[in-house]
């Protein structure tokens, strides 16, 4: 009876990603950008993916001035940047052509740090998880992606 969830979105398509809780509630997730590992916090109520700024040479980004103000996690109005055409790759999910926008991350691994977790690369937000048609298993800590 436990799997059915994991068992019915495998026969579907799906491919299964472990999700790992931090201290802060939030969950963490591992993927790469442009073939470069890193860690990221998955944000359901995050319009777009953004990395930090200080990771565009480590991510090869290439970027491009932004006319969109970014908001969040207590920041407003901060200054960004976009780059296109990443590939993003999440377990066995990949896509080509994603968009990413760059923002000043020091506010929020400054609050992860206050609270005892660890900084991240960026946050994996609704535009991936739209293209990704994605089903979060909260119980079980699993994000599924549709392959």
């Amino acid at each position: 009876m436990e799997n059915n969830l994991r068992d019915y979105l495998v026969d579907k398509g799906y491919t299964k990603i472990k999700l790992h809780l931090t201290k802060t509630n939030h969950f963490e997730i591992r993927a790469s950008i442009n073939g470069v590992k890193g860690v990221f916090i998955l944000d359901t109520g995050a319009s777009n993916s953004c990395v930090g700024f200080e990771t565009a040479e480590t991510f090869k980004l290439k970027t491009m001035e932004s006319e969109i103000k970014a908001a969040g996690a207590g920041a407003i109005d901060m200054e960004t940047q976009l780059s296109k055409k990443n590939k993003i790759k999440i377990g066995k999910w990949k896509k080509d052509k994603v968009a990413l926008i760059l923002f000043n991350l020091t506010h929020v691994n400054t609050a992860l740090v206050n609270h005892n977790a660890q900084p991240v690369d960026g946050i994996l937000g609704a535009d991936i998880l739209k293209k990704g048609k994605a089903i979060i298993d909260y119980d079980k800590k699993y994000l599924y992606l549709k392959l």
